[in-house]
């Protein structure tokens, strides 16, 4: 059985005992997440949230793109969220490769070089505080009283902030 087939039988059964219809759409918290896709990572665990509590955002690495910007302003906008946690994590796979060995490996396996940056890095909480800049410099996002950067550390499972 593939891991899709294995994952939608797993759903048949979340599906029977299902309870939750009633839930708002706006997140119950007021906070937006946005972290790394790794699959260490389990943010409803590590920072014990409840369905309905928040928007969780995920990408490699956790990196503020364009689109994070997007779905964090319609989170604000159109959502009511007031806070923003952005959580990196030590062991990130964007720290082992740059930007342009990975645009030039992509070249090579299709012939043509990638328009988006893979958003590599080296500095664990560098980048942590430049995401939480883009995030304080976009004119979209207007609640910036509570925007704060963490690393969730992969060997404890602590989450520390980044100041």
């Amino acid at each position: 059985m593939s891991a899709t087939e294995q994952l939608l039988s797993r759903n048949e059964n979340y599906a029977a005992a299902f309870d939750l219809a009633g839930l708002a759409a706006p997140p119950a918290m007021k906070v937006a997440i946005v972290t790394c896709m790794d699959a260490r990572l389990d943010p409803t665990r590590l920072l014990g949230l409840k369905p309905g509590d928040a928007h969780v955002i995920r990408n490699a690495g956790g990196v503020v793109t364009d689109d994070v910007i997007r779905s964090l302003s319609i989170s604000q906008r159109e959502l009511g969220t007031r806070e923003i946690m952005l959580v990196h994590h030590t062991g990130c796979g964007l720290m082992t490769f740059t930007n342009d060995e990975f645009a030039a490996a992509r070249e090579r396996d299709s012939g043509q070089r990638p328009e988006w940056s893979a958003g590599a890095f080296n500095d664990l909480e560098q980048d942590v505080r430049d995401s939480v800049r883009r995030v304080l410099e976009c004119p979209f996002i207007p609640r910036k009283e509570s925007v704060r950067g963490f690393v969730y550390e992969v060997e404890t499972g602590l989450v520390r902030e980044v100041k």
